[in-house]
């Protein structure tokens, strides 16, 4: 007989908390939105049993030691966004040399991916549920990430919305004090005039150069998977762009030189 839970009762006592941060901090425009959807049983049971070993709660509340939070002391790429989680999977068995910290807001997807680590022997994941804003101001220390990747973020197609859009020049300027000079920020979208837009905040911003000589889209790399949703939208005639951009350190951009007279 299923359980009805209490009014306030936790819907997954030993799970993700449903507002981590609470009322820590203050309520910026959020550049995602949390979707309701029905969490199956074999992910209700993942996250009952696996989030205590693998799932951390973003609270804001401290820095956390990625090494200990992982057991060792290999590069952490933190992931923004993973859906349900497939495509992380396989970049963290194709590469079991790092470690992955995937953030998400979405139960099912958080539940998804913990039942796909499990089942593949994946100690290199771990999930993040809350906000990444709040995690990377918060709780990571400066340069302790060996790479960034943001696939395919809500593009918020109308104009109104735009401010809500994740990549934005303030986004950029503390990702890259969290990134270690050389890391890479890897973003996808499906979404061109998003992708332009990617394009265009991270060109000017000082903190990043192309990975592409003359600058530009990336042609997508083989380490980042094509997901189901993706090959749908390309059957569609959808256009998916990469932006791989490095993280530098003031001094290593190439500048021209004064002239000298």
């Amino acid at each position: 007989m299923r359980h009805a839970r209490a009014k306030g009762e936790p819907r997954f006592p030993d799970g993700p908390k449903a507002d981590p941060a609470g009322s820590h901090f203050e309520r910026r425009i959020r550049s995602f939105q949390p979707r309701r959807s029905r969490v199956t049983t074999g992910q209700a049971d993942a996250l009952q049993r696996l989030w205590p070993l693998w799932g951390l709660d973003i609270d804001g509340q401290r820095v956390i030691d990625l090494g200990e939070l992982f057991g060792n002391g290999r590069p952490v790429v933190l992931e923004i966004g993973f859906g349900m989680g497939e495509a992380t999977a396989q970049m963290a068995a194709a590469d079991p040399e790092t470690n992955i910290l995937a953030v998400d807001v979405h139960t099912p997807g958080q539940g998804n991916l913990l039942g796909l680590a499990e089942r593949n022997g994946l100690s290199n994941i771990r999930v993040g549920n809350g906000d990444a804003i709040i995690l990377l101001r918060e709780m990571l220390a400066p340069d302790s990430l060996a790479g960034l990747r943001v696939y395919f973020p809500d593009p918020w197609p109308k104009k109104r919305h735009h401010k809500r859009r994740l990549i934005q020049p303030e986004f950029l300027t503390l990702a890259a004090t969290r990134l270690a000079p050389g890391a890479v920020l890897h973003c996808a979208t499906d979404w061109e005039p998003y992708a332009e837009q990617m394009l265009e905040v991270l060109t000017a911003h000082p903190d990043f150069e192309n990975t592409v000589p003359g600058g530009g889209f990336a042609p997508r790399p083989a380490h980042r998977p094509l997901t189901r949703f993706e090959g749908q939208g390309l059957d569609k005639g959808h256009v998916v762009n990469d932006l791989l951009f490095r993280r530098v350190q003031h001094g290593d951009r190439h500048q021209e030189q004064p002239p000298t007279g």
